[in-house]
């Protein structure tokens, strides 16, 4: 598989989204446990549809999120309804690969997300979903930066079960770290 270092930090890289990790993406987008948390719980996603799925991601701003100890990829996260002129955008998240799970790779890709996100495309606000049952997603969000900013009531139902949406965001100024290479530029 070929993926190129975009974003680097500590044990992982954001690299361009490519077809490469087909198989693993149509693997992990029709499993149920995987897709619960977000929107494709019911879809039933065909290799081909995958396939037009991921080569639409590649004209956003969306990365691969694979580890650099051996260019595994584990998952994939982006940005998405970017307006430029308004300085906004919504993020999402997904790890894949449930062995890589609870590792804190979730967190170390949004970090380089966000640095992307406020440093490279200047955004002012950045906010995501979540549902209210992905306890362990919100914790990480939480303790990234983000804050609640409303919810959605019971607006999602799954197994005759209503959930909330909650809404969170992060502006630029709650945002601490930096690129490596933007460090770089003002140490010069």
């Amino acid at each position: 598989m070929s993926y190129y270092q975009k974003l680097v930090g500590e044990r992982l890289y954001l690299s361009p989204v490519s077809d490469d990790g087909l198989e693993l993406y149509t693997s992990w987008v029709n499993d149920l446990e995987t897709t619960l948390n977000l929107q494709l719980a019911a879809g039933i996603i065909s290799r081909d549809k995958e396939r037009d799925m991921l080569q639409k991601l590649q004209d956003g701003y969306n990365f691969s999120i694979v580890l650099k100890e051996n260019d595994q990829l584990i998952g994939s996260c982006g940005l998405m309804d970017v307006d430029l002129i308004q300085s906004r955008g919504e993020m999402g998240i997904f790890i894949g690969e449930k062995s890589q799970r609870g590792k804190g790779f979730g967190g170390e890709a949004i970090g380089l997300l966000l640095s992307y996100a406020f440093h490279l495309l200047n955004l002012h606000n950045v906010m995501l979903r979540v549902r209210s049952f992905n306890e362990v997603a919100q914790r990480c969000y939480r303790k990234l930066g983000f804050r609640e900013i409303g919810r959605r009531s019971e607006c999602v139902c799954i197994g005759g079960r209503y959930f909330d949406e909650i809404y969170m965001e992060m502006l630029d100024r709650d945002f601490t770290a930096t690129l490596p290479e933007v460090r770089a530029l003002s140490d010069e």
